[in-house]
């Protein structure tokens, strides 16, 4: 298993400034809450799944197998 980022290094980048701007919470989420924080909960979840190949809902990380 091997967690990378998004090979599109724009979109990284504008996502890491929104990131800052949020105080580490999650740019594609309202809610300031624990599970929000990047890495959120959700993608957390997703990368624990062994069976899991994908992008976190922003889309700054990548999960690969």
């Amino acid at each position: 298993m091997k967690v990378r980022y998004n090979e599109n290094a724009e979109l990284v980048a504008s996502l890491k400034e929104a990131l800052i701007r949020k105080d580490g919470y999650c740019p594609c989420r309202r809610e300031r809450i624990p599970e929000n924080k990047c890495m959120c909960k959700e993608f957390r979840d997703q990368i624990a799944d062994p069976n899991y190949e994908g992008y976190c809902h922003c889309m700054l990380y990548y999960k690969e197998k």
